[in-house]
């Protein structure tokens, strides 16, 4: 019995440092994938948002073709007025342009620019970047079935290389407590 509690107290530290580093690459893997999810919607919404502001009418600024955002991975934008209400856009939920938070909408009013994960149904999210404008806000959006798959496969490998690196250091704990001390 003092073997098995010789072992476990070499390798309980170790198991304890590999959850934690495992969690930690975890946690930054996805960071990354998440925050990349914005980056056509960033560049959509600011460019439209300065065009509006410089005087170009909606039709030039959104994107004639149509995405249904509950099907496609394209990116869309849509145009809000100052109520909140959607004005124009590329963007379809239905067959309708879709309605936003207004709360979101509020917010990057206030501070210039919001990001958010936005659901608007059930099993549809949307890394969506919203910009105000001086009528209102430009929202770019896509959805995030692609990147919620890859930060699925992520923490699939996370586990993996845990459940691996626990067995790992449980035989490296093992055959150090046949050191004599």
């Amino acid at each position: 019995m003092s073997r098995v509690l010789r072992v476990l107290g070499i390798w309980f530290p170790l198991a304890v440092t590999v959850t934690a580093l495992c969690g930690l690459i975890y946690l930054t893997a996805q960071q990354v994938l998440r925050m990349g999810a914005n980056d056509p919607q960033i560049q959509m919404a600011e460019d439209a948002a300065s065009s509006l502001d410089s005087g170009e009418v909606l039709k030039a600024v959104v994107p004639q073709e149509q995405v249904e955002l509950s099907r496609s991975l394209a990116p869309f934008v849509v145009i809000y007025d100052r109520s909140g209400k959607p004005v124009a856009g590329s963007g379809m939920l239905d067959g309708q342009l879709p309605d936003y938070p207004l709360g979101a909408l509020e917010a990057a009013k206030n501070s210039g620019e919001n990001r958010v994960t936005w659901q608007p149904q059930p099993g549809v999210r949307i890394a969506s970047v919203v910009v105000p404008y001086q009528d209102g806000a430009v929202m770019a959006g896509r959805n995030m079935r692609e990147v919620e798959s890859n930060i699925d496969q992520v923490g699939t490998l996370v586990v993996a290389g845990w459940l691996a690196s626990l067995a790992a250091t449980l035989i490296a704990a093992a055959v150090a407590s046949l050191i004599p001390r």
